[in-house]
């Protein structure tokens, strides 16, 4: 983990797969909507601006691609344009078929209230993304964890 930022959310998990083949079910769309977001305007580039999508709580957040280095490292902006965070993804090979998995959401403002649940959620979310993705990867199985978190 790489942050200055005392106020950060943080998720790992291993991935039994290549981490060109992890980090690819980030970068593309059509493989992130079977774990996380159900629509995306586009693909992860370094650049991009693209809008993800959850339809089951009718929510879009714009997602602002800072940098998307393959196999290594996604960096993103998002958040309402008041209050932005930094998540970066960081793909580390532990052997040809293994990948560890880190997620660092950081930026979190607020007082120590706003601080604590933020940290909370974003710990919660993005641990069920990568374990979604995990079952995904692994086994083929679409487990609908994003989509069951909170009642519809």
């Amino acid at each position: 983990m790489k942050t200055a930022d005392p106020n950060f959310a943080m998720a790992e998990m291993l991935i039994r797969k290549p981490a060109r083949e992890v980090f690819e079910a980030f970068a593309n769309p059509e493989i992130t909507t079977k774990f996380w977001f159900t629509k995306s305007s586009g693909k992860i580039e370094t650049g991009a601006k693209v809008d993800w999508t959850w339809e089951m709580y009718n929510h879009t957040v714009t997602v602002f691609v800072k940098k998307a280095i393959p196999d290594e490292l996604i960096s993103i902006e998002w958040g309402n344009y008041q209050e932005t965070t930094t998540v970066e993804w960081t793909f580390k090979p532990i052997s040809e078929n293994e990948t560890f998995v880190s997620i660092v959401n950081s930026g979190i403002k607020g007082n120590a209230a706003e601080i604590i649940a933020q940290v909370r959620d974003s710990t919660e979310g993005f641990t069920l993304v990568l374990a979604g993705l995990k079952a995904y990867l692994e086994h083929g199985i679409q487990l609908n964890l994003v989509g069951d978190r909170f009642p519809q």
